[in-house]
């Protein structure tokens, strides 16, 4: 078992399921403390069970200011990966206001709080930390019935470059991944529709979707002394869909 990450705190957010678990799952086998924050408390349940013994689970909503306070009070904090988030794909002009707010709600106000909540912890303990933001290739590239989601990936972009620029001075270091579709509890529904399905398909010069492992390979890396002179930039695991 790899100890490269041993001794660090990390937190992931929507770590219950999909790419959030596998990620808190490959930190702790790498020797990191996890405290890994889902909705679900089953799902976090199971997590907490991990062989490494190294996870903690918070049930808790990233919306709510609560959490973001128990965030900035943890003691040497250096790895986040912002990870919960959320889509309602909808044609433009059918974007109701509640949906609209959801997303806008999830991906970027609560995305943004948890990070300075993170950075507070940090800057307060003096240590040099990693923030990986879970993006999206839709961070680059716009796409029908995505127009609420695209405007929140483009802004979570923004956000990592300027958090980048900004926290150099004190040794954090900001990056993003923005896969393509992957198939998780949240994806699966819209890839079950055949048309859709091709379309995705159809974009991935590489034929395949993205796999969880994939992911999980891009945080590591950013988050490793291997990636110490990466910042503000946006790692796409997205098989060629935006070089086109």
């Amino acid at each position: 078992m790899t100890t490269q990450l041993s001794g660090q705190l990390a937190l992931v957010t929507g770590a219950g399921r999909g790419i959030g678990r596998a990620c808190a799952e490959g930190l702790a086998a790498a020797g990191a403390r996890v405290v890994a924050v889902a909705r679900s408390e089953s799902d976090l349940a199971a997590l907490a069970a991990h062989e490494s013994g190294r996870i903690e689970a918070w049930p808790a909503d990233v919306t709510d200011d609560g959490l973001w306070a128990r965030i900035e009070a943890l003691p040497d904090l250096s790895i986040l990966v912002n990870n919960a988030g959320g889509n309602r794909p909808q044609a433009f002009v059918d974007v109701d206001p509640e949906s609209l707010d959801f997303v806008l709600d999830l991906n970027v106000r609560a995305a943004f709080r948890v990070a300075q909540a993170a950075v507070r912890s940090m800057l307060a303990s003096g240590t040099r930390g990693n923030i990986v933001h879970m993006s999206s290739q839709m961070g680059h590239v716009g796409s029908p019935k995505r127009t609420v989601y695209c405007m929140t990936k483009h802004a979570i972009e923004g956000l990592t470059k300027a958090m980048a620029v900004e926290l150099a001075a004190n040794g954090i270091r900001v990056n993003s991944v923005a896969p393509t579709f992957v198939e998780t509890p949240l994806t699966k529904p819209m890839l079950d529709d055949p048309e859709f399905r091709e379309f995705v398909f159809g974009m991935i010069p590489l034929g395949r979707l993205a796999s969880i492992d994939d992911v999980v390979a891009a945080v590591m890396y950013l988050v490793s002394a291997d990636a110490g002179m990466v910042t503000g930039h946006s790692l796409k695991i997205d098989g060629g869909w935006t070089a086109q």
